[in-house]
């Protein structure tokens, strides 16, 4: 049972309503983890804004999937780990693909540099170094992609608090953490 307030349309106000309504024409559901975001109008359209802009980049959506995956597993949300693990798999990511980016690589060279990039993000909150940069330069990425993978690990990092804070409960295919041993 969710720790937060899942906000339905039973019990939404008419600008939580609004906003739900656009999310389920737009996805044909609303996942859990936007009624807990729907509490707060503004944070729900701070984040929707952010996914929207966000998805507009030049990283294509199985690279976005990707890091989504490896930071899920990264940060130990459960629910964010089986929701991209749905998503991903409907951007094309086969079962080994999944489980090599949960594990912070791609069978793709040029995306293991950026499943790389974002692991150590996320290890360093931020404090990456030259090199790693210029590895993500010399793998092909653009300024303006590196700062789209920065965007998404954020963006990640702040759907992982909410799956993580509220518990809020998966409502995709649930797929179990790995363990580090």
């Amino acid at each position: 049972m969710s720790r937060i307030n899942i906000v339905t349309n039973e019990t939404a106000n008419s600008e939580q309503k609004t906003l739900l309504d656009a999310i389920q024409s737009q996805l044909g559901m609303v996942p859990n983890f936007l009624k807990v975001f729907a509490n707060s109008p503004a944070a729900l359209r701070a984040f929707l804004g952010l996914h929207g802009i966000a998805s507009q980049g030049s990283l294509d959506a199985q690279t976005r999937e990707r890091i989504a995956l490896g930071v899920a597993q990264q940060n130990a949300c459960e629910y964010c780990l089986s929701a991209h693990t749905a998503i991903g798999r409907k951007a094309g990511l086969n079962a080994a693909e999944i489980e090599a980016n949960r594990a912070g690589t791609s069978q793709d060279a040029k995306a293991a540099v950026a499943l790389k990039f974002a692991r150590s993000l996320v290890d360093n909150m931020g404090e990456v170094t030259t090199a790693e940069i210029l590895e993500a330069r010399n793998a092909g990425y653009s300024d303006a992609e590196i700062v789209e993978i920065i965007t998404h690990v954020g963006m990640n990092i702040l759907t992982n608090m909410i799956g993580k804070a509220s518990r809020v409960e998966i409502d995709f295919p649930k797929v179990e953490l790995k363990i580090a041993a």
